[in-house]
């Protein structure tokens, strides 16, 4: 049974820093793609970064860019995302989700085939 656990997220203020974590068990995690999506309150759910089952691959949505950095750490089976000069418009419940690619990555939210529960970062201003 495949599990997506995210964890890390939390309040802080306008120009502060979060890590987000993830977690998936129960699938060979140095296979997957992995990628960093959020919904707004009252907006659509979005991409916001994605990393290769290599770790070589990265891209970012243009309004993270500079700001946010996605890594993996395959031996344990984890994946980050580390939030830096965060701002009111970053607040959003933050999903990982796992998908199978043979290289690269993928802003696609419809083709990914694992998803966690979501973790919620709120910034104020």
């Amino acid at each position: 049974q495949v599990q997506v656990v995210e964890s890390g997220g939390g309040s802080v203020q306008a120009g502060g820093s979060l890590r987000l974590s993830c977690v998936a068990s129960g699938l060979t995690f140095s296979s997957y793609s992995l990628g960093w999506f959020r919904q707004g309150p009252g907006k659509e759910r979005e991409f916001v970064a994605g990393i290769s089952w290599s770790g070589r691959h990265t891209n970012y949505t243009e309004s993270v860019k500079g700001r946010f950095t996605i890594s993996r750490e395959n031996w344990k089976n984890t994946v980050y995302l580390q939030m830096v000069s965060l701002k009111p418009e970053d607040t959003a419940v933050y999903y990982c989700a796992a998908i199978n690619l043979v290289a690269g990555t993928t802003w696609q939210a419809w083709r990914y085939d694992y998803w966690g529960q979501g973790t919620q970062v709120t910034v104020s201003s």
